[in-house]
């Protein structure tokens, strides 16, 4: 396949990086949205083309795309300090305004969403970020070729500083490693790097309007979780009421109470993505979630 000049939105992110790496090693191009002269110095070491700019700034993130032969969108708010409806009216703004430089090319926009919570019974559906999925398939009628990526709640790796790492701090400051009620709902999860080979995949071959979830694990039991931080932090593992949740986890309580498994049967069939990178128990068993104290609870950005 000849190589390609892709677009990446935070290129330097945890997940976007790893996007990053696997696009340049399989012989693309890539210029990288950056916020800061690190992120233009990291990206420069790497051979890709830093391109200085944030999610405001609506005039870089078009001319990124209107430069590009495709673009991967992993970039988005996720400080938990910012109200949820704030940063998805952000979301959708940079899809619009990146989507009307693709208008009538062809090319492909792959824009990141969750599998969200899942109804019970329905695995492979999911309700994600609804505004920013509707959006970018709007180009699809549009000549444009638009996909969307979904990761579960856990995208694991050395590096996350999302929920999982949150956990871990929240049960060093508590004493005890916990999880609510009995701890038998499931969380779904997948490796940094094989999120990292489906975005790759996605840009290359998608279908206009697919949705592709990238799963690893369908569903690991919280109480596993909970094990696992435990044994590493030599706390004890108990089980909070779940009506404590909140109480103990802090905002976190009522998304670890949930039940939230997924699968990526269909994206394996149809994308032939398969993950191969340990799985989350296999990754916090390794020891690299606990070298370090996590950040806060209140610093939940990717």
């Amino acid at each position: 396949m000849k190589p390609k000049k892709i677009f990446v939105t935070g290129a330097t992110g945890f997940i976007g990086s790893a996007v990053v790496k696997e696009l340049l090693e399989s012989g693309h191009e890539v210029t990288g949205l950056v916020r800061t002269v690190q992120g233009v110095e990291a990206l420069k070491a790497i051979g890709a083309t830093p391109l200085l700019g944030n999610l405001d700034d609506l005039d870089s993130l078009r001319r990124g795309a209107a430069e590009s032969d495709g673009v991967i969108h992993t970039a988005y708010n996720h400080d938990f300090t910012v109200a949820r409806e704030v940063a998805a009216e952000a979301d959708v703004r940079v899809i619009e305004a990146m989507g009307e430089a693709l208008v009538g090319s062809d090319r492909p926009l792959i824009v990141t969403s969750g599998t969200g919570t899942v109804p019970e019974g329905h695995p492979g559906e999911s309700a994600p970020r609804h505004a920013s999925e509707a959006t970018a398939l709007s180009f699809a009628d549009r000549g444009a070729r638009p996909a969307v990526v979904r990761f579960p709640p856990s995208v694991h790796g050395r590096g996350d500083h999302g929920f999982v790492p949150i956990l871990i701090n929240i049960a060093r400051d508590k004493g005890v490693s916990a999880y609510p009620g009995d701890g038998t709902n499931r969380w779904a999860a997948v490796h940094r790097l094989d999120a990292a080979h489906l975005f790759r995949l996605a840009v290359e071959a998608a279908v206009p309007g697919m949705r592709l979830n990238g799963v690893g694990d369908e569903g690991v039991p919280v109480r596993e979780i909970a094990g696992v931080i435990g044994r590493h932090l030599g706390l004890p593992v108990v089980s909070v009421p779940r009506e404590d949740a909140a109480d103990h986890f802090g905002f976190l309580g009522a998304f670890f109470s949930m039940d939230l498994p997924s699968t990526s049967a269909k994206t394996r069939q149809a994308m032939g993505w398969e993950p191969v990178q340990p799985g989350l128990i296999a990754d916090l068993e390794e020891g690299h979630y606990f070298e370090t104290a996590p950040a806060s609870a209140g610093a939940a950005a990717r």
